[in-house]
């Protein structure tokens, strides 16, 4: 998996949840070429956890540190320290990535991956000094009309068709060519499925990319 001439990399995790802990401990120790230190449940002692441990990739759960105070603290205190965010559903959107990224991560994966997957990532961290799973690259969002906008944010604040029209002062059938817009441009299967993809994409969340 790494090349012979590197040492093989000391692994430590903060998780919650001791059947997780309790997993990827068992999944590191059978792995050639990776080393188990140990994990904590309390994030207050990841601290001291990596002065005492000194691992060279630290996982980190992203329910702990949705906003990475404590990657940020413990990239400054140790530069070389490769932290792997474990990224649950709830985060796994551009904003999370890109905040987590300037936070000092410098691996994500989601939390729910496959053991082959995040031993792959782990690895591959190690060996680039820095990895993004696939499913998590930020991807280019849509590009939605103002209008089209307007009408997507009133669907994901549950408005039918007709009251949308109503709001927007348009006709019914401009709102569905509208809808059908957006369906298209988001590669949706109906309104519900639109909404769901625009949040995940961060589309609806912050700012959004339209154009006038």
């Amino acid at each position: 998996m790494l090349p012979p001439s590197r040492p093989a990399p000391g692994v430590a995790l903060i998780d919650p949840v001791p059947l997780y802990r309790e997993g990827l401990s068992a999944l590191i120790r059978r792995t050639p070429g990776l080393r188990w230190l140990g994990s904590t449940g309390d994030l207050h002692a990841a601290v001291r956890l990596h002065e005492r441990l000194r691992p060279d990739v630290l996982l980190i759960d992203s329910v702990l540190d949705p906003v990475g105070h404590v990657a940020r603290l413990l990239a400054e205190r140790d530069p070389t320290l490769l932290i792997i965010g474990l990224v649950r559903d709830a985060h796994s959107h551009a904003n999370y990535v890109t905040t987590a990224l300037e936070a000092g991560v410098r691996g994500v994966v989601p939390r729910s991956a496959q053991p082959e997957q995040i031993v792959r990532v782990i690895a591959e961290t190690f060996r680039s000094r820095g990895y993004v799973h696939p499913d998590l690259r930020p991807k280019e969002r849509p590009t939605l009309t103002k209008r089209e906008y307007e009408v997507l944010t009133l669907i994901a604040d549950g408005l039918e068709n007709q009251q949308v029209a109503n709001e927007l002062i348009l006709s019914v059938e401009t709102v569905r060519t509208h809808v059908k817009g957006i369906l298209r441009k988001l590669s949706a299967r109906d309104r519900t499925h639109a909404v769901s993809l625009a949040y995940r994409s961060g589309l609806l969340i912050g700012r959004p990319a339209v154009l006038e």
